[in-house]
């Protein structure tokens, strides 16, 4: 289990079928691959005991199965690793080749691998990126991590292909935030507040720092960690409240562009386009005449030179440059005096 054990049905299955093998060989050698996988992949379960999670699916094969080191809060553990063709299942060890828990199960079609230089007690690493957890593992020798690294991306890419999915590059919002480990930092990486009994040290889903609990008391759902919500540092938590302020603004603004109603013309309006009368607008830039006439309401008799004339007009000074007749009521007048203001009679 110290290395990367590759099942020999799993690797011959991917090999092109000799011609002359009859057919009947190949029923055979189809039979007993299907019975020698699903007896692994059944011990694979039962090491996991009855907490662990049913991992038979018609289709699933085994490919391989060892032990890496991966690089947890506080200090690296050993891990056991189970690579199917379509999954990648690690647990705790309790009893090696025999008893595991803390069963894990990631998709491989949400794995994305990069490769790291050796570390301080990590040699032979490389970083394992998924969205809901992202964490470091190293394996014995550097042949074995390639070994390791280039089955996954074997099996990520066949699954892909099965899935009529396209393998486009990942975006790193996606995936979740790397956890510092704990003794990486005396320090809360926020406050900067030394770290003791009574002052625990947490993480932040969303950055991954080392933080105390008075800057993590926030709380915000991450997508693609949680539907619930996560502790989330102070800093995030602005930073993500920001941004949300921004969608909101945007999304107003487009629904307001296309809430805009556009009118059209009915048919009545097109038929009165052509008896229309275009408006007349009276001109007050150059005589500077306020843009109300008051009405005495208290009117009831014309002035004597308009009842002569017998008209109930409000004639405006004609040393303006522009005459206008305004047709009022018999009963109510007005005089536009020379100062340029309408006058109560």
């Amino acid at each position: 289990m110290a290395g990367l054990h590759v099942s020999p049905e799993a690797s011959s299955s991917e090999k092109p079928s000799i011609p002359h093998i009859s057919d009947a060989t190949v029923m055979m050698d189809d039979l007993r691959f299907t019975l020698a996988n699903r007896s692994r992949i059944h011990a694979v379960e039962s090491s996991f005991g009855p907490a662990g999670k049913s991992l038979f699916v018609p289709g699933r094969v085994l490919v391989g199965e060892g032990r890496l080191t991966k690089l947890c809060r506080r200090r690296p553990q050993p891990k056991v690793f189970f690579l199917f063709n379509d999954i990648l299942v690690y647990g705790s060890i309790v009893v090696p080749g025999r008893w595991n828990n803390n069963q894990k199960i990631i998709r491989l079609v949400e794995v994305h691998q990069e490769d790291l230089l050796d570390g301080v007690g990590m040699t032979n690493q490389w970083l394992l990126r998924t969205p809901r957890k992202s964490f470091h593992v190293s394996a014995a020798s550097s042949e074995e991590k390639q070994a390791w690294m280039q089955h996954i991306e074997q099996c990520r890419v066949q699954q892909l292909q099965n899935l009529g999915v396209p393998a486009k590059g990942p975006s790193m919002d996606d995936f979740a935030a790397i956890w510092i480990p704990d003794n990486a930092s005396a320090v809360c990486m926020r406050c900067t507040d030394r770290f003791h009994v009574t002052n625990r040290r947490h993480h932040c889903r969303h950055c991954g720092f080392v933080v105390c609990g008075s800057c993590s008391k926030s709380r915000a759902v991450l997508r693609h960690i949680s539907s619930k919500p996560v502790r989330v540092c102070w800093v995030c938590k602005a930073s993500m409240q920001e941004d949300a302020d921004k969608q909101q603004k945007q999304s107003w603004k487009c629904n307001s562009m296309e809430d805009t109603p556009e009118y059209e013309t009915s048919s009545d309006e097109e038929e009165d386009d052509d008896n229309h009368v275009s408006n007349h607008w009276f001109s007050t830039e150059a005589e500077g005449l306020a843009t109300y006439c008051y009405l005495n309401p208290s009117h009831t008799k014309p002035p004597l030179s308009l009842r002569r004339a017998g008209q109930g007009t409000c004639r405006l000074n004609p040393a303006h440059t522009s005459t206008t007749v305004l047709t009022l009521p018999t009963s109510v007048h007005c005089v536009h005096s020379p100062g340029g203001t309408f006058q109560r009679l």
